[in-house]
C-alpha cells in the first residue's frame, strides 16, 4: 500500500499476503507508523489498496460494510453528544437498517457495564464509559467482524484492565471475528489467538505467533510463567525489527 504518487509517494505496507481465521481474534504490534492502522483502514474500506485485493469472506469490504456485518471502533470513541448512551446505540441499529429493539439495546448497555447510565450524555461518562459505549455500538448490529484500532489506548490502566476482561467476552460469545491493533504487547497476548508483528514502515509481518492459551482469560492470567513466556516471544520478535532502542512495554 503507497500513499502519494511520484517521488513524494510513501510506503505504508509491503507484501501483506494474510489471512484471518473466522471467529478468531488477532492482535496486531509494531513501531508506530508502521501500517497497523492503515491495514484496519483498508479491510473496513476506508481506503482502497494501490495494489492487491482485499476479500471477507469472498466480499469486499464496501459489500460487507452495507452488509452492516463490518464495524470499527477506534481510540476516539466518536459518540454524537446529544445523544444518550441507549440512543447513540440505537441510531447504530437505524443507519444499519435492523429495527432498534429497546430491551435488546439495553441488554448489550447492561452487558458492557453500563447499566444505569442508559440516559447519560457522553459528556457525563468517563473516558472508560465512553468506550464502552462506542464498544457497544460496534457489537449492536451484530457484526461478524470487529475493527479495534487501540481502543482502551485513552483510558486509565485500571479501566484498561478491566476492558481487557470484560469485553472479549462479548465478541467471542457472538463468534466475531475481531482484529486489535495495540501498541501494549501484554494486552495482545492477552486477547488475542494470534499475534501479528510488523517490521518499521513500510509494514511487513515478520513474525506470526500463536498464543496457545484457553478461554476465558482472566487477569491472574498474567502472573503465570506461560503469560510472560508468550509476552517475551512477542517483544523478542519486535526487538529484532530493530526499531528504537527496546521493544514495546510489556505492561
Amino acid at each position: 500500500m503507497t500513499f502519494g504518487t511520484g517521488a513524494g509517494a510513501i510506503p505504508a505496507l509491503d507484501r501483506c499476503d494474510v489471512t484471518f481465521a473466522a471467529g478468531q481474534t488477532t492482535a496486531l504490534v509494531g513501531p508506530s507508523g508502521c501500517g497497523k492502522s492503515t491495514l484496519l483502514r483498508l479491510i473496513a474500506g476506508l481506503e482502497e489498496p494501490s495494489t492487491g485485493t482485499i476479500r471477507i469472506g469472498g466480499q469486499t469490504p464496501a459489500d460487507v460494510a452495507r452488509a452492516a456485518e463490518l464495524a470499527i471502533a477506534f481510540q476516539d470513541p466518536s459518540l454524537l453528544p446529544w445523544r444518550t448512551v441507549r440512543g447513540n446505540i440505537a441510531l447504530a441499529l437505524t443507519l444499519a437498517r435492523h429495527p432498534a429493539d429497546p430491551a435488546e439495546v439495553d441488554r448489550l448497555i447492561a452487558l458492557v457495564g453500563l447499566a444505569g447510565f442508559e440516559d447519560h450524555r457522553p459528556a457525563e461518562l468517563s473516558g472508560g464509559m465512553r468506550q464502552r459505549a462506542a464498544i457497544a455500538r460496534c457489537l449492536a448490529t451484530g457484526p461478524r467482524l470487529l475493527l479495534l484500532d487501540e481502543p482502551f489506548g485513552a483510558v486509565d490502566e485500571l479501566t484498561r484492565l478491566r476492558l481487557n476482561e470484560d469485553l472479549p467476552r462479548l465478541w467471542e460469545a457472538r463468534g466475531t471475528t475481531t482484529l486489535l491493533v495495540t501498541h501494549s504487547v501484554a494486552e495482545a497476548v492477552l486477547l488475542a489467538d494470534r499475534v501479528l508483528v510488523f517490521s518499521s514502515r513500510p509494514g511487513r509481518i515478520v513474525a506470526d505467533l500463536a498464543v496457545p492459551m484457553p478461554r476465558p482469560r482472566k487477569r491472574d492470567l498474567t502472573r503465570t510463567p506461560e503469560f510472560h513466556a508468550m509476552v517475551d516471544a512477542v517483544s523478542a520478535a519486535l526487538w529484532a525489527t530493530g526499531a528504537g532502542d527496546r521493544p514495546l512495554a510489556a505492561e
